[in-house]
């Protein structure tokens, strides 16, 4: 069984900071893509930012330059570095990763969400 927990998310003014966490655990070979998505109130889920085992980085166009995406293979985590937060980042924030759970056998595992509210 694999799990994916997330922590960080909270209330913040426009301008601050937050970072999200992502741990997976459980029955894990490997990690392939990891990344952060987000689904605001009636609206599709979308792309935040993913990240590949060997480091490279994708950024929706409405938060380069503000967030940051980073894992630490070792651990299995991957981490959002939110800066520069603006009300329209209001959202349930998901993890996602891409786990080979029995190799070569892979499924792409969701966190519980974690909200992250902008608003002064």
């Amino acid at each position: 069984q694999v799990q994916l927990v997330e922590s960080g998310g909270g209330l913040v003014q426009p301008g601050g900071s937050l970072r999200l966490s992502c741990a997976a655990s459980g029955s894990i070979f490997s990690i392939n893509n990891m990344g952060w998505y987000r689904q605001a109130p009636g609206k599709q889920r979308e792309l935040v930012a993913a990240i590949t085992s060997g480091g490279s980085t994708n950024y929706a166009d409405s938060v380069k330059g503000r967030f940051t995406i980073s894992r630490d293979n070792a651990k299995n985590t991957v981490l959002l570095q939110m800066n520069r937060l603006k009300p329209e980042d209001t959202a349930v924030y998901y993890c996602n990763a891409d786990i080979v759970y029995r190799y070569p056998l892979q499924y792409a595992y969701w966190g519980q969400g974690t909200q992250v509210t902008v608003s002064s």
